[in-house]
């Protein structure tokens, strides 16, 4: 019995592109988050405050707020593949330079060029998978690739807090070898970026000529029904409603990630008396929870064709969670909140992502999805800054779980505004501005 060219084509692009975009998200998770666990060494060091941290945690945010969309318009005019290398290339570089940190002001300035640098890397990955992967398997590819955070999350800590034991080795802090060997295994793989990614279908020899015609006349699909029902024309990707009301989810997901994501080691450490490794393998658990949630949530919204609900149930379980694990009476219930929080928060992020690439086509795509994930850059920048406030000033993290359940809770609300189709009666109209 001969197999249609499109069950191919897909299962070939799931296997070979989607598992390379992950490593590269992996790369991207780790370098992003190893300054919360090398924190534990260098606040001690360099007599960091909670807020100097925070604002430096977060400052991170702001470098790639004020460059992701250029970034992300750079890479449709030159190719993924070597915009996506530039980037990997050039940020390597800066994680090795924060070994030489003295002070609050280089740490400020460092973490601000290391969000310059990484400035486009996920919208460019989404939407480099939003053009090879087709509709019905999008959530779950997306679902796949945002499970990165959660397993780079998972290694980080270990990763991590086992560089750290090279305490003393060469003269250096063990903080300082975290960021020197990540820094140059992601200058590496860079490299290897090159040589790995196609451009365009055509380049693509691992799929037949049939596969290839399947999958270009997918594309040119999808792209007229986008021109009817979703959004296409370049600024339409900014200025939609829909776009507008997803750009407020996005920036409050993300505010909830990172508000715990930068913390969570710190919040662990505040426990009991833990030491940094014990700490390091315990942040591994609310990720891991997280990324079951991600792959199995996703699949579920694709074989439903939901996404509005899916983000709705999400955030409103990572609501439950963080309120929980303010409230709790101890650290072991404490911690199973956050696990449900985190859980809850990103099994909705490939969900997300999939809606934005459904609804946006074209040059809206280009322009749309860095728009939305710059928004998130705003929540990444507050999230961290306003955990570190709120710690300051209550000297107890119970304040600040309150802040990301309401957050969270707050997302929930507006997801249920999301829609990825015009209404009938607006479809003409829609059709004529896009």
């Amino acid at each position: 019995m001969e197999v249609e060219p499109g069950s191919t084509a897909t299962a070939k692009v799931m296997r070979r592109l989607v598992p390379f975009c992950m490593l590269l998200f992996f790369v991207q998770v780790m370098d992003k988050t190893n300054v919360g666990f090398a924190a534990l060494q260098m606040n001690r060091d360099l007599g960091f405050t909670p807020q100097v941290y925070g604002f430096g945690a977060g400052v991170f945010f702001l470098g790639a707020f004020f460059f992701e969309i250029p970034s992300n318009l750079a890479l449709v005019r030159v190719g993924a593949r070597r915009w996506l290398a530039r980037i990997m290339i050039t940020w390597g570089m800066i994680v090795i330079a924060l070994a030489a940190t003295r002070g609050a002001t280089f740490f400020y300035v460092m973490r601000f060029l290391l969000g310059v640098a990484e400035a486009g890397l996920l919208p460019g990955v989404i939407y480099y998978l939003g053009i090879w992967v087709p509709k019905p398997a999008r959530a779950t590819a997306l679902s796949a690739l945002m499970s990165t955070s959660a397993i780079g999350a998972i290694a980080a800590g270990p990763i991590a807090t086992g560089l750290m034991q090279l305490q003393g080795d060469q003269g250096l802090a063990g903080w300082q070898w975290t960021f020197i060997i990540e820094g140059i295994a992601t200058v590496v793989i860079g490299f290897i970026t090159l040589s790995f990614l196609p451009d365009r279908v055509e380049q693509a020899r691992w799929l037949s000529d049939a596969e290839r015609r399947w999958l270009t006349n997918t594309q040119r699909k999808e792209f007229q029904a986008k021109e009817v029902m979703g959004v296409t024309a370049f600024l339409s990707g900014f200025f939609d409603s829909r776009v507008l009301l997803a750009l407020i989810v996005s920036l409050l997901l993300v505010l909830c990630n990172f508000g715990a994501v930068f913390w969570l080691p710190q919040v662990i450490k505040s426990f009991g008396a833990l030491s940094n490794l014990e700490v390091g393998w315990l942040s591994a658990v609310p990720y891991a929870c997280g990324g079951i949630g991600m792959v199995l949530w996703g699949r579920h919204s694709d074989r439903t064709g939901d996404r509005r609900w899916h983000v709705f149930i999400g955030a409103a379980a990572a609501a439950a969670g963080y309120v929980w694990a303010a409230t709790a009476p101890n650290s072991t219930l404490s911690f199973i909140g956050i696990c449900l929080g985190t859980a809850g928060i990103m099994s909705t992020f490939g969900i997300f992502w999939a809606y934005a690439g459904d609804l946006l086509g074209g040059a809206a795509a280009a322009g749309g999805i860095a728009f939305l994930n710059t928004a998130g850059q705003l929540g990444g920048f507050a999230g961290p800054f306003v955990i570190g406030f709120i710690r300051q000033r209550t000297h107890n993290f119970n304040g600040a779980l309150l802040f990301l359940g309401a957050c969270a809770l707050l997302t929930a609300f507006v997801a249920l505004h999301l829609k990825s189709r015009v209404p009938p009666g607006e479809a003409v109209a829609s059709g004529a501005q896009t």
